[in-house]
């Protein structure tokens, strides 16, 4: 059976393991694309820190052209945070038949915050037999996790959970979306007004692709749909962290002041038809030296369960994840696809390819 065929998009830090990953896992890069004209023209095997493999980063904007001669059998995309920055990508994917995977956050279920895009790339790649999906990190910890959990509870009155992660480990755009950098002035005017609007105002822009969710926005409607739950209203807020010294982003390249933001919390509540309430956080900030990586997670009801995942590795398993996803992407029926809606996930123990159908 021939090796899967992958092209890599975005060649930033979190390509670093989704393309040594890709090769550990007898699959193989063919193309590489990226917007940064300081990694374009270099080989793969200089960014990822294995051997040369003649594969050089390609001027992103040449992708179509090169979709179409490469004929790969899957993108990895692992760029930008909102569906509104990966669209075009996703768009040029589904246009030339390409599957394709993304750490894009929204993309997790991007239909409960970016209705009309989801739709518009759900019909081309289904026009072009592709499926298009998002995955990462949550795909177990803030999801299959918690549906698991929940396969082993009575009954369910609320769920909560939070995890934290370091803005500095995926690059300048997240840190970025994350308010990381900006005085309190400039937090509140760039990132908590999006969330003190009415619930009518917040369905209008939600309706027109503008809205701002935070990952657990779209967290919150993927597990809905897992565990069969029905929405009856979704709010979220969103609040600085603060560090009480000064602390040197690398990624931002600039030292935060003592009183600005390193970065946010948001909070998503769900409240269900069913009456099970979802609320759950997200904190994503600058880390200091005694922060590290957590997430918790507790089910309420009869009985009470709570799961504690203590440091762990959030960039390698969000790589882990994409990559053990490939087959399943491939495998799965054409259209914009939730994870939710393909087979569980699986360790690779074999060559992916072993693993089509």
């Amino acid at each position: 059976m021939n090796k899967i065929k992958v092209v890599q998009i975005g060649t930033g830090k979190m390509s670093v393991y989704t393309m040594r990953y890709v090769y550990e896992k007898n699959a193989e890069i063919i193309g590489a694309f990226d917007i940064n004209p300081k990694v374009i023209g270099k080989d793969i095997g200089e960014i990822a820190n294995i051997s040369m493999k003649k594969i050089y980063v390609e001027d992103i904007h040449n992708l179509e052209k090169r979709l179409l001669e490469l004929k790969p059998d899957i993108a990895i995309i692992t760029t930008m945070s909102l569906l509104n920055d990966v669209y075009d990508t996703l768009l040029t994917c589904a246009k030339c038949g390409v599957n394709a995977i993304t750490t894009c956050e929204e993309a997790f279920d991007s239909y409960n915050s970016n209705p009309v895009k989801t739709k518009e790339l759900d019909e081309i790649a289904k026009r072009n037999n592709c499926t298009i999906t998002g995955s990462g990190y949550q795909d177990i910890y803030w999801g299959n996790l918690i549906s698991s959990i929940a396969g082993s509870t009575h009954q369910i009155t609320k769920i909560k959970g939070s995890s934290s992660y370091n803005v500095e480990d995926y690059g300048i755009a997240l840190a970025k979306a994350h308010g990381a950098g900006l005085t309190m002035e400039e937090f509140d005017k760039e990132v908590a007004s999006v969330d003190k609007i009415s619930d009518e105002e917040r369905l209008e822009l939600i309706e027109n692709g503008n809205y701002l969710p935070s990952y657990m926005w779209n967290v919150n409607g993927w597990l809905c749909k897992k565990l069969n739950l029905h929405v009856k209203r979704q709010s979220q807020v969103t609040i600085p962290t603060t560090n009480h010294d000064d602390i040197y982003s690398s990624t931002l390249d600039m030292n935060i002041k003592k009183g600005m933001a390193t970065g946010m919390s948001a909070i998503v509540t769900t409240e269900t038809m069913e009456g099970i309430i979802i609320e759950s956080e997200c904190i994503g900030k600058v880390y200091g030296k005694d922060d590290y990586d957590k997430n918790e997670g507790t089910i309420y009801g009869e009985p009470d369960t709570t799961i504690t995942v203590a440091k762990p590795n959030t960039v390698m398993l969000t790589c882990a994840t994409i990559v053990n996803r490939l087959p399943d992407v491939i495998n799965a029926k054409p259209g914009f696809l939730l994870t939710c809606e393909m087979d569980e996930l699986k360790y690779r123990s074999q060559g992916l390819e072993t693993y089509l159908k």
